[in-house]
């Protein structure tokens, strides 16, 4: 077998660029704006849905994945960097349920369904800060996009140093 599912690899593409639009929203968009800006409240519902979405889907990639059948696990040549590639990818799957989690604590904590979604006429707290999942939210997006970066940066070996064309693994084609 030389590729995954085909429900993995759509999971894969779309869910990569979820994140990344929630990692920006988030630390570009929603930090930058006062709680009490008119944007405010377009910009978190987006943020929310998403981060909603990508929980849902983060779940059934993980079903996926623990019942279909995978290429072998790549091999480096090296087994330190091997065993960094396996626990790299089970890391992204805990910062990611863990972004989500926090994400719905600070939602709970701080009221927003009903405001956000269900038209509350209650305005936003002044701020966040004080909520605990709030503060490992912030710590959890920075792991986060850390992961994300060593998981680029095992691209990029695997294609430009071991020339082994391991991406075309995460891609649709025939798997046989």
């Amino acid at each position: 077998m030389k590729r995954y599912h085909p429900l993995l690899v759509a999971l894969h593409w779309l869910l990569a660029l979820m994140i990344i639009v929630a990692l920006v929203m988030g630390s570009n968009v929603l930090a930058a704006l006062p709680n009490d800006h008119p944007d405010k409240m377009f910009s978190l519902r987006g943020h929310m849905l998403i981060g909603i979405t990508v929980g849902f889907l983060m779940i059934l990639r993980l079903v996926t994945r623990l019942r279909s059948t995978h290429p072998p696990k790549a091999d480096t040549g090296n087994g330190v960097l091997n065993l960094a590639g396996s626990a790299a990818h089970w890391v992204l799957y805990i910062l990611i349920f863990l972004m989500v989690a926090s994400g719905i604590g600070i939602s709970i904590g701080a009221g927003l369904p009903d405001i956000v979604f269900f038209g509350s006429d209650a305005p936003l707290p002044e701020s966040f800060d004080h909520l605990v999942p709030r503060t490992a939210h912030g710590v959890l997006s920075k792991l986060l996009m850390l992961t994300i970066l060593a998981h680029i940066a095992g691209w990029a070996y695997h294609q430009f140093n071991l020339k082994d064309g391991l991406i075309s693994r995460m891609w649709f084609g025939s798997r046989s």
